[in-house]
């Protein structure tokens, strides 16, 4: 009787807590949508430009992937620079030159891929020899570690500060804390940067760790600025903090700030960069765009494999800028029940 007194408890809570009873049957769907949507996309076929191609390799070539083009060294180059373009490649002799973008070892293999298809047949009849690899970004050491490791670093940064943040500024609100300060005659707005400053001091000190760790100890491929680089990630930091603090309004209890995460949390890591979404609907690329980790992670990936500057991925810095600043003019306003001022 004990026993079945302490099930019937537990059963009318999970029937008074509606969102946590939805979020157990609803949650692992919808994660298992998403790795379905990520993992069942087409194989990838890279473009490809040549120069100074024998026509029957270009036929070749041709054969294995519907994305090539000729075009002059420079202009590929510019183009792989610009994101539109995987590899280069030309014959000299009898030596195939391959040139590759190299930042996604994944799209690396693809081209690897079709260039030893093609060259197969024409080994049998001529004295072709193996190509020669040369990379624009990365280099031929370069893993998968590599490749995924900014948008890792971008993905611990923003989870961490997300339930950290989200955690504690609900615990401002049921401690009464939150309740005390709103009767005095600081405004909304003062009370929001306070949060965010104090809480954005420990997100500087995490991001300063988890990059230096990365680099200097877990030896992750960098060829950025590691002081522009703290930049961004404090960036990342400061959105996740005030989107967790916006969030945490509509909570009671930790349990709810957890159950953030299939939603908020777990969409952005499969669409910020660790799978490769051009195999993917549209639809799916541009539902990524409204993420702020994909911003996050691309401008990392920018900087720590390609060396970009600060400057260069000056777009995705105003994106998060927006995102973090939408959060917290929402911030003022979801304030607003607990006192008008």
């Amino acid at each position: 009787m004990r026993v079945a007194a302490v099930v019937k408890r537990i059963a009318k809570q999970f029937k008074r807590d509606r969102r946590s009873l939805a979020l157990m049957m609803i949650a692992p769907l919808f994660v298992l949508t998403l790795v379905w949507l990520v993992l069942d996309g087409d194989d990838y076929e890279p473009k490809m430009g040549y120069s100074e191609m024998p026509q029957p390799v270009i036929e070749l070539l041709d054969e294995e992937t519907q994305h090539l083009e000729q075009y002059k060294k420079e202009e590929a180059i510019d183009l792989m620079k610009d994101g539109e373009l995987d590899a280069f490649i030309s014959i000299e002799g009898m030596t195939p030159t391959t040139l590759l973008e190299g930042s996604e070892p994944s799209v690396n293999s693809a081209v690897m891929r079709v260039i030893q298809e093609s060259l197969k047949s024409l080994k049998t009849n001529t004295q072709i020899e193996e190509p020669t690899i040369n990379y624009l970004y990365g280099s031929g050491d370069m893993n998968l570690f590599d490749r995924v490791g900014p948008v890792l670093i971008g993905f611990f940064v923003f989870f961490f500060v997300f339930i950290l943040g989200g955690i504690s500024f609900l615990r401002e609100r049921t401690q009464g804390t939150l309740a005390k300060l709103l009767s005095t005659p600081i405004k909304r707005w003062e009370l929001v940067t306070g949060y965010v400053a104090g809480f954005g001091l420990f997100t500087i000190i995490q991001s300063v760790v988890i990059v230096a760790f990365s680099i200097y100890v877990l030896d992750m491929y960098m060829v950025g600025n590691f002081v522009e680089l703290l930049v961004v990630t404090i960036l990342l930091a400061i959105t996740a903090l005030s989107l967790a603090t916006l969030l945490s309004s509509f909570a009671k209890n930790e349990f709810q700030i957890m159950q953030f995460i299939p939603i908020v949390i777990i969409p952005q890591v499969f669409f910020a960069g660790i799978f490769n979404l051009e195999t993917l609907d549209r639809w799916i690329q541009i539902l990524s765009q409204f993420m702020p980790l994909t911003y996050g992670a691309e401008a990392l990936q920018q900087m720590m494999i390609k060396g970009a500057h600060i400057y260069d991925v000056w777009f995705e810095i105003m994106i998060l800028f927006g995102f973090a600043l939408v959060f917290f003019i929402l911030n003022i306003r979801v304030l607003k029940k607990h006192r008008s001022l």
